[in-house]
């Protein structure tokens, strides 16, 4: 089978609008909002998501980068480090909090961030907003923001890629 396309560099940019527009929506502004992005490139696209709700709302957005690498349930783990780069933290006792992923797919990487969330404070909300949603879940979670939902076999792959690490915006179904 051949690899597919299914996000080039403009309808990823206008995904990631619509889920700007979105969260202002839900958020009622950018007011008492943080954004959370799930590294590698969850932390990409929260960036662009808060440049976006700057452009629209005057407002800066903090983004922080969580690395949910010993939160998974999947590896063996002490928990011996929150899961947010020490620079990065900021108080998220009482925030509206946006986790940001470029794909939810059985939901186990979303609970591992709500772990590491929740280990470093009570925020007032957690949303959660991904680039794809390729269906597939093991846990009950669902995104509340989504780019595009693409309906996706098991043994195929979403491969997200983003100038910032890629040099290219794209989404491609990888057989």
């Amino acid at each position: 089978m051949v690899n597919k396309i299914v996000l080039d560099q403009a309808s990823m940019q206008r995904a990631l609008t619509r889920i700007t527009y979105e969260i202002l929506e839900h958020n009622k502004g950018g007011q008492n909002l943080i954004l959370v992005g799930v590294k590698t490139r969850g932390e990409y696209l929260a960036h662009r998501i808060a440049d976006r709700l700057e452009q629209l709302e005057g407002v800066q957005i903090p983004v922080m980068a969580i690395d949910i690498s010993d939160y998974r349930d999947d590896r063996l783990s002490n928990h011996t480090k929150l899961g947010l780069d020490e620079d990065d933290r900021v108080n998220i006792i009482d925030k509206n909090i946006v986790l940001v992923d470029d794909v939810l797919f059985t939901g186990r990487t979303t609970r591992a961030a709500l772990d590491a969330l929740i280990q470093i404070g009570r925020p007032k909300t957690i949303s959660l907003a991904v680039l794809i949603d390729r269906g597939h879940r093991e846990l009950p979670i669902r995104a509340d923001f989504v780019g595009k939902n693409i309906p996706t076999a098991q043994n195929e792959k979403i491969q997200v890629r983003v100038k910032e690490i890629d040099d290219v915006d794209e989404v491609e179904i990888v057989h």
